[in-house]
């Protein structure tokens, strides 16, 4: 079984989150607030430490005003042809 995540599409997901919170002006504290969970649950999505799932990536996107379906783009762009669950 291959794990996702430390994935080149995992990798991708949270750089696009992470320029997306950045390009909205945002903080990790600000979007918390947005989402009303702590900070660290923030830091622990950006830095790879948590998955998220689509759901959450759903909320995440809204959250920062960006387009959930841009983003499933940039994973689906980056995950390798052959990658298994």
């Amino acid at each position: 079984m291959t794990k996702t995540i430390r994935s080149s599409g995992h990798e991708a997901l949270r750089e696009a989150l992470i320029a997306a919170r950045k390009a909205a002006g945002l903080t990790q504290a600000d979007l918390a607030i947005r989402l009303g969970c702590h900070q660290s649950f923030v830091a622990r999505v950006e830095s790879g430490q948590r998955r998220i799932d689509v759901v959450e990536l759903i909320v995440l996107a809204r959250a920062i005003e960006k387009d959930s379906m841009e983003l499933l783009s940039v994973v689906e762009g980056a995950t390798e042809l052959g990658h298994q669950i």
